[in-house]
Formats: structure tokens, sequence, C-alpha cells
């Protein structure tokens, strides 16, 4: 699974920062019928969480609802230089992650 993050690269310790992120996913809800008329299996994203240098600043439980490819975006402070973790698992298991960091001054 593929992510694309929206952060800035550079920012003042204590400016409030947005933070989005694009997980590749299909989401499946469970409702669609295949073709020969078999239920494709429900798997959506169902945790989500950032952390920034090891703390958790966001975390969601998402549910089928969720459109396909879902767009997240939240609010920080930036603290300290460092890096984003994002992380996130969907029904079947499979689990992604994805990095980015940011410098404070």
């Amino acid at each position: 699974m593929a992510a694309r993050i929206q952060l800035p690269g550079r920012a003042r310790r204590g400016e409030v920062i947005r933070v989005g992120i694009l997980i590749q996913h299909p989401m499946e809800t469970g409702y669609r019928l295949e073709v020969d008329g078999r239920k494709v299996p429900k798997n959506v994203i169902r945790s989500f969480a950032c952390r920034y240098n090891g703390v958790e600043v966001f975390r969601a439980e998402m549910s089928p609802g969720i459109a396909a490819n879902p767009f997240l975006q939240f609010h920080t402070v930036a603290l300290d230089s460092g890096e984003l973790e994002f992380s996130w698992v969907d029904d079947a298991g499979a689990s992604g992650s994805a990095r980015e960091a940011i410098t404070v001054g």
C-alpha cells in the first residue's frame, strides 16, 4: 500500500502544521458483487496512527463508509525536527507504513 504525504518540509517551533496523507487502498465494503455474483470480501483500513518522534499525535478507527484511497488530514504542533511515522492495518491483516521528515527551527 503506497501513500502520499503532505507535510511542510520546514516549520517554526510551536507552529501548528497541517498533515495530510493519501493511502492507496481499495477499501472494499463487503457489499459489492463480482461478475459471477459472489461478494467481494470486506477489506477496509481499520486503524491508522501517526507518531511524531515516537509520540502518537493522531489515531483513527475507520469503517466501510470511507471511500477508496482514503485521504486523512489533521493538525499537530511542530516541536522538534524529526520524523512523522504513519502506520495502518486493514481487515485482511495487511499493514502499511510511511515516514516523512520535518525540520523545525
